[in-house]
Formats: C-alpha cells, sequence, structure tokens
C-alpha cells in the first residue's frame, strides 16, 4: 500500500481520489491545510504527496520532503509553475497530470465570454428581483469578430474549435506553434493589435510572466475583452485595473488571479477582503471573476485522480518510468518530457 499526503484537500476531491486509489492500492491522507514549509512535517511517515495549484513546494520544502523519505511529488494539476523542479531533480520525483478534461476549461472560458458581452449576470440579478428592464444589457454579436488565442495546446485549440463554430476570426500566438493544425499564427504584438478578444491558455514561465502588462495593453483595441482561465501570474493585475479604469479594456474574465493563494477555494463572505485590489477589480460592472473553478467537472475531477493514481503507481511499480514525469536533467521540462523513455534520475 502507497500512502499519500493529499494537500489541499477539498470534498469535491475525496470521492474520485477515494475510489480510484482503493483500486490501485494507493491510500490517500486528506489534509485541508495547504503544503508549506510550515506543514511539511504532516507527509512524515508517507510514501508522496499529491499536491495543487496553490501548495508551495519550493527548494526548502522538498529539501524536508527528501529528508523525511517522501519520493514523490503527484500535482493534480497540469500547470507546475509552484514546484521548483529544479530542486526536485536528483532529490524528489515529480509527476503531473497533463490533460483531465481541456474541454472543461475551454467551455468555461466560453461562457465567461458569454455571460459578459451579453450581460447575463447582470439579467439575472435583475429579474430575480422582478426588474425586467433591458436598459443597460445592449452586447455585441460574436460572429465575425477577432479573438486572439494565446497558447495552443490542448485546451487552446479546443477553445479555437468553440470560436469557429461561432463563426469567430481566430489568430493565435504560441511559442510552438502546432504543426499542420491550420491556425493562422501571428506575432504577439499583431495578435494584440487586431483581436477584439483576447484569451489565455499558456502556462507559467519566467518568460510568459505578466505578458499582459501596462505595454501589452497599450498596443491592444479600445474596447478588447480580455480571458484568463490558465494562471493568474499571467496578467498584471495592476495594469489591468488601470486599462479598465481608463476604458482601454472593455471587459475582463478571470478565473485566476496572481495572488488568489490565500483567497480561492475558501468561503470569505463573512471577512472583509483585505486583498484590496482583488477587490476593486471585483467591484467593476465589466469584470467577472470566477474562483479557479474553469477545471471543476465531474468528467474533470475523475479524469485527474485516474491519472494522478497511475502516475503514482507507476513511478512505484516495475522499472518506475512514468510518462508524465517532469525533469530537470536537460534543463528542457517540456521537452525532455517528450522525448524521455526512463526515470528522470
Amino acid at each position: 500500500m502507497i500512502k499519500v499526503a493529499l494537500f489541499d484537500a477539498k470534498a469535491y476531491d475525496r470521492p474520485s481520489f477515494e475510489h480510484y486509489g482503493s483500486l490501485r492500492d494507493v491510500e490517500f491522507r486528506f489534509l485541508e491545510t495547504k503544503l508549506n514549509e510550515d506543514t511539511v512535517e504532516l507527509a512524515r511517515g508517507c510514501d508522496a504527496v499529491c499536491v495543487f495549484v496553490n501548495d508551495t513546494v519550493n527548494a526548502a520544502v522538498i529539501d524536508k520532503l527528501y529528508a523525511y523519505g517522501v519520493k514523490l511529488i503527484a500535482l493534480r494539476s497540469a500547470g507546475y509553475n509552484n514546484v521548483d523542479v529544479k530542486a526536485a531533480f536528483g532529490k524528489v520525483h515529480v509527476v503531473h497530470v497533463p490533460a483531465y478534461s481541456p474541454y472543461a476549461v475551454a467551455e468555461h472560458a466560453m461562457a465567461l465570454l458569454l455571460t459578459s458581452v451579453r450581460r447575463i449576470h447582470k439579467a439575472y440579478n435583475r429579474t430575480r428581483d422582478f426588474n425586467f428592464s433591458l436598459n443597460g444589457l445592449t452586447g455585441f454579436d460574436l460572429h465575425g469578430k477577432t479573438v486572439g488565442v494565446i497558447g495552443t495546446g490542448r485546451i487552446g485549440r479546443i477553445f479555437i474549435d468553440i470560436c469557429r463554430g461561432f463563426g469567430m476570426n481566430v489568430i493565435a500566438y504560441d511559442h510552438f506553434p502546432a504543426k499542420d493544425s491550420g491556425i493562422h499564427y501571428v506575432a504577439l504584438d499583431e495578435l494584440f493589435k487586431q483581436s477584439d478578444i483576447i484569451s489565455l491558455h499558456c502556462p507559467l514561465t519566467d518568460d510568459t510572466r505578466h505578458m499582459i502588462d501596462g505595454a501589452a495593453i497599450e498596443k491592444m483595441k479600445k474596447g478588447v475583452v480580455i480571458l484568463n482561465t490558465s494562471r493568474g501570474g499571467l496578467i498584471d493585475a495592476e495594469a489591468l485595473l488601470e486599462g479598465i479604469k481608463a476604458r482601454k479594456i472593455g471587459a475582463a474574465c478571470l478565473d485566476v488571479y496572481e495572488e488568489e493563494a490565500d483567497i480561492f477555494f475558501e468561503d470569505r463572505s463573512g471577512h472583509i477582503l483585505n486583498d484590496e485590489l482583488l477587490s476593486r477589480l471585483i467591484s467593476m460592472p465589466n469584470v467577472i471573476v470566477t474562483s479557479h473553478q474553469a477545471f471543476l467537472t465531474e468528467e474533470a475531477l475523475n479524469n485527474i485522480a485516474d491519472t494522478t493514481v497511475n502516475n503514482i503507481r507507476s513511478c512505484f511499480d516495475n522499472d518506475g518510468v512514468c510518462d508524465n514525469e517532469l525533469c530537470y536533467r536537460c534543463g528542457n521540462i517540456e521537452q525532455c518530457k517528450k522525448e524521455r523513455k526512463e526515470k528522470c534520475f
């Protein structure tokens, strides 16, 4: 039996992880606290830890996990920007879930867009008060509009397909364009200039952090709609707020926020929100914020648990090779992962 400490556990995590764990002799210890330097001791006696997007897995945490005999960090997400993969090399193996339900995230992005441009959230609140006025609810057609998609991995390509179904003109930017995809790629600055709507679907790296900043916003069309269902750090939130106040940005739909770690996934309705920037964004009439829920479908939860359990078993069984291991051996995590047919170390 492999023992795993699952940090930042939520009620919706338990059924799927308990189910798939019981099928593969993996025992999960569900911990509501997030993993960080103060809580890492809770992993003592476990073979692996399972972490999510707001757990802190820095070098100090990794050193302690290594000292406790923990052999594996299993991310139950695709992104791994919260894990110091370089520090883990040679000590603790790292695996992730590269694909769970790309449809879930892409569909949520479109749901946010439709809600915003057709003022559905405002109409919902009005009619609950029996206010059936249409004043202020005028939207615009998506058909014929230009959407710029940044990042054309699985989620980005599905979002592109959805947009094409609406008759939208799609342009895209990716540092590694998908070959023979039929996608019309343009330079990033060109995407900023041409797009009526910009949707982010790329990972957070040193190169992409704050790719949407004041300079980028300045290049955009007046009234542009910005969607982010990827990682909060892709957008400089202060620059975003300034762009909204200056009427440069027509609307923002955010499922992620750079400083979300101590806010999202929790009920804070009875408390004063100390994050003034987030409070001001939420107060804007043309901003919609959801709390990192784009992934949250039954299909995605089952796929995440199934893949995570398989990742764990693969790392502890036979030769220990796992297709979803993240490696720093060659310094190029993604490329190394695609080419490697053996354990990282």
